[in-house]
């Protein structure tokens, strides 16, 4: 190396150490947001209380939660998010209660499954009788059709007027050479959009079936069988589409594990064996030797639901209005009368600590001296009926407010620690956008660190609002409680965590603890206001990295903006 070569890697330390110093000093500098741990634990408490009745759709619980939400907006002082001068964006829902009466036969001879503890279905098309007379079923494997890996389960097979049977999640493909699963297919451990139940149901109907029935597991599903028989005769919602009945399944349902290995073996199936051969890339439809037939009659209504949202405008004057959206759904699963004793699910995990969390920061960016108000807007988003399939967030990406071109970026909060403060975070979906790069940095400074989802083959980033932003293109930022609790014993926070997915996950169980500290809700706030502060107040916007699924449409949305 030349003198010459050395003098100018000095310099270009000595810059880089001044450019570090005055970036410490423009952070020391800025207001620290003002976020309580008690702030947010007494909002929870408002929200999961039996006062709100389970923050259903459509119900008493809804006006008490948009009312409660819109006055909290007005305390501090943030405008109205509708253009139309209102805290709300009105979402046109359908609701659909479904009665329905099933025969299973297997080899000749029926076969009772029972409803609830064994299979649900349902059919979501707006007609007030639903007729599925006995036809064949098929098992189409994990029923998916993927040309970018190769992979077609059905092979040209006809399945038009048919009950298929898929399994749940993407198909475990294995290394020839090695042996091991194979990360180049569908992820690996990690699922894909083709494991969702979403695109399972969607594809049924892409196919002409006259049903679709998913086999259930409990580790790739994400939840126990029991939340899928908890919904069995109550009511579904959706979204009310034009023409909607041509793309839905006139039967949409679930077995058990146990239920679909007995129903197979009465045809002289061997479920072990589907299983295995579902895995290759060679597997072919199977005709089951079994016929089923529906009867449903539906209630169906139509309702308005609404979404929540305020604004905090950006100091920027440039004229070309750029926006930061943070989202948490207010609504949970309300009441069933049919259950003795409690029957208010108060979803206070599941979402009203992910709300709390938000009016947190909601009340801290609003809280900042004028010089220091973020350059780009903010919107704070309620969406509606995120526990009836993302609904509220759905309608909005296809009928945003403001220009998805003009979103840099969605921030969403569903769930919140409980267990106390963590040394790390789960971030869901690490690595797929710049996002995870500035949330590393930030929290570096506070001594914590990112982790990858723990559990990818739940899915988890194809199950919460941020993905209807995503899935239009905006780049998005979703979170999971740590496991790593300060001062507690190792696998504290996972042993938290399994017991709230087994004990009190869409129950009514599922309330505030006495011993949920509410600090690591705070620090994980902390987290998402400085990672919006930064997106405010950076020139660049956040990026999908190259090979995630959502970039092509990102950078097509772009190219049309900059034209």
């Amino acid at each position: 190396m030349t003198c010459t070569s050395r003098r100018n890697r000095r310099h270009r330390l000595f810059l880089g150490l001044v450019g570090t110093i005055l970036l410490a000093g423009q952070a020391s500098a800025a207001t620290a947001p003002k976020i309580s741990a008690s702030s947010i634990e007494t909002r929870t408490k408002i929200l999961a209380s039996d006062a709100f009745e389970g923050r259903a759709p459509a119900t008493p619980g809804e006006e008490k939660t948009v009312a409660y939400l819109e006055s909290e907006f007005r305390k501090l002082g943030l405008q109205p998010g509708n253009p139309d001068g209102t805290f709300v964006q009105s979402v046109p829902l359908v609701g659909i209660t479904s009665q329905v009466q099933v025969s299973f036969v297997a080899g000749g001879s029926p076969v009772a499954l029972e409803p609830i503890t064994e299979f649900t279905a349902l059919s979501r098309r707006l007609t007030p009788t639903v007729e599925v007379p006995a036809t064949e079923m098929v098992f189409v494997g994990y029923g998916i059709v993927a040309p970018e890996y190769g992979w077609d389960d059905y092979k040209g097979v006809d399945v038009r007027g048919k009950i298929i049977v898929m399994l749940v999640n993407d198909p475990p493909v294995l290394d020839a050479a090695t042996g091991r699963l194979d990360d180049r297919m569908f992820k690996g451990r990690a699922m894909t959009y083709y494991g969702r139940w979403t695109y399972k149901y969607e594809i049924a109907a892409a196919k002409g079936a006259a049903g679709c029935l998913i086999v259930h597991e409990t580790g790739p599903a994400g939840y126990p069988f029991a939340v899928l028989g908890s919904a069995w005769g109550r009511e579904a919602f959706d979204l009310v589409t034009p023409d909607r009945n041509a793309g839905l399944a006139a039967i949409e349902g679930w077995l058990t594990m146990d239920a679909a290995t007995r129903l197979l073996a009465a045809g002289g199936h061997d479920y072990a064996q589907l299983k295995a051969a579902a895995a290759r890339r060679d597997f072919r439809p199977v005709s089951l030797s079994a016929t089923a037939g529906f009867s449903v009659k539906n209630s169906v209504r139509e309702v308005k639901s609404r979404n929540v949202v305020a604004k905090l405008k950006g100091t920027d004057a440039s004229g070309t209005e750029e926006w930061i959206v943070y989202s948490a759904h207010w609504d949970h699963l309300g009441r069933d009368p049919r259950i003795n004793g409690d029957q208010i699910f108060n979803g206070a995990s599941d979402n009203a600590i992910g709300v709390a969390m938000l009016l947190e920061i909601a009340q801290a960016f609003a809280g900042l001296p004028p010089e220091e108000r973020p350059r780009r807007s903010l919107l704070f988003f309620a969406p509606t009926a995120e526990e009836k399939g993302l609904l509220g967030a759905r309608y909005y990406a296809e009928n945003p407010l403001y220009p998805l071109h003009q979103t840099v970026a969605d921030l969403n909060f569903d769930r919140g620690q409980t267990v106390g403060p963590t040394r790390d975070i789960e971030v869901v979906g690490h690595g797929n956008s710049t996002l995870d790069d500035l949330a590393t940095s930030i929290l570096a400074s506070s001594g914590r660190i990112p982790i990858p989802d723990t559990e990818p083959e739940k899915g988890r980033f194809y199950r919460s609002d941020h993905f209807e932003f995503a899935r239009q293109g905006v780049p998005s930022f979703y979170t999971h409680p740590g496991k790593d609790v300060i001062g507690q014993p190792a696998g504290t926070g996972k042993a938290r965590e399994d017991g709230y997915t087994t004990v009190d996950y869409h129950k009514v169980t599922d309330e505030v603890k006495p011993w949920w500290n509410f600090e690591g809700a705070a620090a994980d706030a902390r987290l998402f206001f400085e990672l919006g502060r930064q997106i405010s107040t950076s020139q660049d916007w956040p990026q999908w990295k190259p090979g995630t699924e959502f970039k092509a449409k990102r950078d097509a949305m772009m190219t049309e903006r900059r034209r």
